[in-house]
């Protein structure tokens, strides 16, 4: 009778994944639908590839924010023409929107306020004070302005007068005298009107001259820190 063999108890040699190679066992099983467990990318490679996508078709819609023109095949990039708006009118630019916003911030401060309607009545008198020839795009055509710009500067005009004019008192008497003096600067015909727009003159006048002195200290009073260079 045939002696009976034993089977094999050779072990089968395991080979081992390399630590830096991403392993899921699970989908490495023999029952796993996947064709290779190191084929499959990962959720955050998922998220990196689409985000790339999103990324790729905003540039693409908006690739002026890049280039800005495009000269002989030769690109002009826009943070070069940034660089240059900066070097040539940065610090004027910068001036400007500080003097702006600490004459807002102090009228804020005052509750002093500039409504629509006062700003559109002063709108009627500038065109008025052209004689009625000319419109509103034309002004704005030839100040190369938009009309929020001249709305802006007409608010911050308007708010420096409230503020700075606030204290001053204008007589009858130098209303009177303007009157003799300017009647050919004056639009309104009957004698209310004549007086208003005097005393409005006036006031300006008394503002404008007040104006730099009173800037200055308010200057001095506020925190300004100038990072740009």
């Amino acid at each position: 009778m045939a002696k009976k063999t034993k089977p094999s108890s050779k072990k089968v040699a395991q080979i081992s994944v390399p630590a830096n190679v991403p392993f899921n066992e699970a989908s490495c099983m023999p029952n796993s639908d996947a064709r290779c467990c190191f084929c499959r990318p990962s959720k955050t490679g998922i998220v990196a590839i689409l985000l790339g996508v999103v990324i790729l078709a905003l540039l693409a819609i908006n690739r002026g924010l890049i280039v800005a023109a495009i000269v002989n095949n030769k690109p002009i990039f826009r943070s070069t023409v940034n660089r240059s708006l900066v070097a040539r009118y940065g610090t004027q630019t910068l001036e400007n929107m500080i003097t702006e916003q600490l004459i807002q911030d102090e009228a804020k401060r005052l509750h002093i306020a500039v409504t629509d309607k006062e700003i559109e009545a002063e709108q009627a008198k500038i065109l008025a004070s052209f004689g009625g020839n000319v419109t509103l795009e034309e002004i704005l055509s030839y100040q190369g302005m938009t009309k929020e710009d001249f709305n802006q500067q007409i608010r911050l005009q308007m708010l420096l007068t409230k503020i700075i004019g606030k204290d001053i008192v204008v007589s009858d008497e130098e209303i009177a005298k303007y009157i003799t003096d300017n009647p050919s600067t004056l639009v309104a015909t009957d004698s209310d009107g004549m007086k208003q727009e005097a005393k409005e003159a006036l006031l300006t006048q008394r503002v404008s001259a007040q104006l730099q002195t009173w800037y200055t200290a308010l200057k001095e009073k506020s925190k300004v820190y100038r990072l740009m260079k």
